[in-house]
């Protein structure tokens, strides 16, 4: 996954989770935060931030804001539609017989519905971008959507569908991802839940560069 045009800037402010004050080329601007998360020992005034340029004049902010430099650590892509976007560019280079994005089954929606052969595989995605001492952890914050996806799926494995959650780790150097149970303990009960009712947990690992996010490699959780 590309960015047609990014440049770099300095993060000043975050007055709300949607736009962000950013020193661009000497002049601050407001931009678009593509993650509505916290992100709070990401985005820290006066840190080096990557933005895209849009190409779409009637916007209101010209720029996305979507990488971050982690001072101590590295790179972040922090875009919150990127880990599904590279997950589809890789599922595309396996030789599955059917993939559907965005799949709608009884109330739910999962993102990626997988055939092989006689297998059928539900697959909700997860992106990381909060790392400790190495490890990364999900979420960032309270996340009642990813807790509802999780025992959806616990209940989906018992109806004979192969379930998986897949984190993409959104920074190099971390290859596992682990709840955090300090944010959000039912995320981390839902999570031991779906793992004991048969979902599957995978790593997504990336290359993670200025202009593009592109997973390299997948572990089993």
């Amino acid at each position: 996954m590309k960015y047609k045009k990014t440049k770099r800037g300095e993060f000043i402010s975050r007055p709300n989770r949607f736009i962000a004050h950013v020193k661009i080329d000497g002049q601050e601007e407001v931009v678009h935060v593509k993650n509505t998360g916290r992100c709070k020992e990401l985005l820290i005034p006066g840190c080096t931030v990557i933005l895209e340029e849009g190409d779409n004049p009637a916007r209101k902010t010209k720029y996305d804001l979507v990488a971050v430099y982690k001072e101590g650590f590295g790179l972040i892509n922090m875009d919150s539609q990127a880990p599904n976007k590279v997950v589809k560019e890789w599922l595309e280079t396996k030789n599955y017989d059917f993939i559907k994005p965005e799949y709608t089954i009884g109330n739910s929606r999962i993102d990626f519905y997988i055939e092989q052969k006689d297998e059928k595989i539900l697959m909700e995605i997860k992106g990381c971008t909060l790392e400790k001492q190495g490890i990364g952890y999900f979420p960032d914050a309270p996340t009642d959507r990813g807790v509802k996806h999780l025992r959806e799926l616990a209940r989906l494995s018992g109806e004979g569908y192969h379930c998986k959650v897949g984190f993409v780790i959104q920074m190099e150097g971390v290859e596992k991802v682990l709840p955090n149970e300090e944010t959000h303990p039912e995320f981390k009960v839902a999570f031991d839940e779906a793992k004991r009712s048969g979902v599957e947990v995978v790593f997504f690992l990336c290359k993670v560069e200025e202009d593009g996010l592109l997973i390299w490699k997948e572990l089993d959780g």
